[in-house]
């Protein structure tokens, strides 16, 4: 697991709690229990990480709980972590083997071939566009 850490704006009658994960700019939740928007933090940093990745772009290292109470502009909130799971940040290849009926597959490798891409390639690039 890699733990971020998060700071929580404890949340009232009339307003929300509200969850920021200093370290993934842009990154935050809203919820109207703890737990709601602890969870909307999770799918949050899980969804900036797979962005970022898709894009090429870095993904920060966690800073210290320490670290975190001292940012500015915080004072008050209350600092936590957030679990995510390691698979998120795992980029390498894994052969798979699939069962598709012959007629399925054979319209898979048009598309593919129309695209001049392999059939691994062509797969990927559709759970990318899906997001």
């Amino acid at each position: 697991m890699m733990r971020y850490p998060i700071l929580i704006e404890e949340g009232s009658d009339t307003t929300a709690f509200g969850v920021v994960v200093p370290d993934l700019p842009g990154c935050f939740s809203a919820g109207d229990s703890l737990d709601e928007a602890l969870d909307g933090a999770r799918e949050a940093a899980a969804a900036w990480i797979d962005a970022a990745l898709d894009a090429g772009m870095p993904v920060p290292s966690p800073t210290k709980l320490e670290d975190a109470r001292r940012l500015s502009g915080y004072e008050g909130w209350t600092v936590g972590v957030v679990d995510l799971d390691q698979a998120l940040f795992d980029d390498s290849i894994e052969r798979v083997n699939i069962t598709l009926p012959k007629r399925i597959l054979r319209r898979l490798d048009d598309l593919a071939a129309a695209r001049h891409q392999s059939r691994g390639a062509f797969i990927a690039d559709l759970t990318m566009v899906t997001k």
